[in-house]
């Protein structure tokens, strides 16, 4: 049992933000506790329905923590190609790593094995305790540190906390942090689907009148993963479909690009919101990943800028800590806090402009998004400014994600 112990930092979350986090602080010899909700296991059998497309950045940054080694590469999909077209229209684009002499664009990889991977490493670092199974039930912030009671009664101290406790955060609501928020009026059907013809390690993307679709290529050549993004009463019909219907919609939506397609998964569907905190820092108190923005799963880029998230915070506070400063004191922290609003709000304002152009059946809106689509597609250097912005290289990345 723990009665009551002191750390530089507790991170309350231990998925994949929050463990990549702990890691990298505890490389700068921070002493670090990371309480989970839940547990991490081994990735094994079927595929899990919650996968991510990792960019170029968050591959690097996972490497430069020491967790990619762990990384069960049976599972992980390096892809080399993506292709995104207009269904009613004319427009398309296509992407090839082989163009900018890149072996891959990004990987699609299950976030529990990326979990797993990083879990792994967390286990070889003394200055990290990790605690599982173990929510918190109190929360308290002083002026020079924090307190946290945890449900079997342990206490904890730290000069800071970092919340990575997802997009419902227990921490975020306990300290009353007002968010701004939308919803896309979308739900995202996920689910593992069989093609009968390979994916050649493409990721595929079809912008429908009612939302788009994406194919993601997994480990097996005829296995996808899909997510569809519908309007809720569409949602609930694909749910409600028999297995046959539903595999007939989907071929048909997918203009039957890849074959007839199977289900081979249970299909899930869940709410799409954009959701920004108003404040991503307080005194003794950092927001990261999902418990301080959300965004559409449009490009896949949510964990992405999670990694982004937790890369900063690391080059940040470790500044901090080697000049002797107090990690947690807010007049420290703003400029961390500036940097993650201005990446989060570009990215959400992004989103939200692809979403509103591929959205609806407008003829003028149609032919601007297709004749755009065709002008990258056939402008090598515009081209290749958008495939360096999908693998996650721009400008002012931290230093871990280069």
């Amino acid at each position: 049992m723990l009665s009551s112990q002191a750390y530089d930092i507790a991170i309350v979350g231990g998925g994949m933000v929050g463990l990549a986090t702990a890691i990298g602080l505890a490389q700068a010899n921070l002493n670090i506790v990371v309480i989970d909700a839940g547990h991490t296991d081994a990735v094994v059998g079927e595929p899990r329905l919650r996968v991510s497309a990792i960019n170029k950045a968050s591959q690097r940054l996972l490497e430069n923590l020491g967790a990619w080694t762990y990384l069960d590469t049976s599972r992980a999909t390096p892809y080399q190609k993506m292709a995104v077209w207009d269904k009613d229209g004319f427009g398309k684009i296509a992407f090839d790593a082989n163009s900018i002499s890149e072996t891959s664009l990004g990987a699609i990889i299950e976030n529990d094995a990326i979990s797993f991977a990083l879990a792994k490493r967390v286990g070889e670092f003394d200055n990290i305790t990790h605690i599982e199974n173990q929510r918190l039930e109190r929360i308290a912030f002083g002026e020079r540190e924090a307190w946290l009671t945890l449900a079997n009664g342990d206490n904890v101290s730290a000069a800071l906390v970092i919340a990575a406790d997802g997009a419902n955060s227990w921490v975020r609501e306990q300290c009353k942090i007002p968010l701004t928020f939308w919803d896309y009026g979308h739900h995202a059907i996920v689910a593992t689907i069989r093609t009968e013809m390979p994916h050649l390690a493409t990721a595929r993307q079809v912008f429908l009148k009612d939302g788009p679709l994406a194919f993601l290529p997994l480990y097996e050549d005829n296995l996808c993963s899909i997510v569809w993004s519908v309007p809720p009463e569409r949602a609930n019909e694909l749910l409600a479909m028999d297995k046959v219907q539903f595999e007939r919609n989907l071929t048909a939506a997918f203009d039957g690009r890849l074959g007839i397609c199977q289900l081979e998964s249970e299909r899930q569907a869940f709410p799409l919101r954009m959701r920004y905190a108003r404040h991503f820092a307080r005194h003794r108190l950092v927001l990261a990943g999902d418990a301080a923005h959300t965004i559409h799963p449009l490009a896949g880029q949510g964990v992405n800028l999670g990694f982004l998230d937790a890369a900063s915070i690391i080059e940040v506070i470790s500044e901090l800590q080697q000049a002797g400063k107090d990690i947690g004191d807010y007049a420290q922290l703003r400029a961390l806090e500036r940097w993650r609003k201005a990446d989060a709000m570009e990215m959400i304002a992004a989103m939200e402009g692809f979403k509103r152009l591929f959205e609806g059946t407008n003829p003028i809106k149609k032919a601007i998004r297709d004749l755009g689509l065709n002008l990258v597609d056939n402008v090598a250097g515009l081209k290749t400014v958008f495939i360096q912005q999908a693998m996650g290289n721009k400008s002012a990345l931290p230093k871990l994600c280069r």
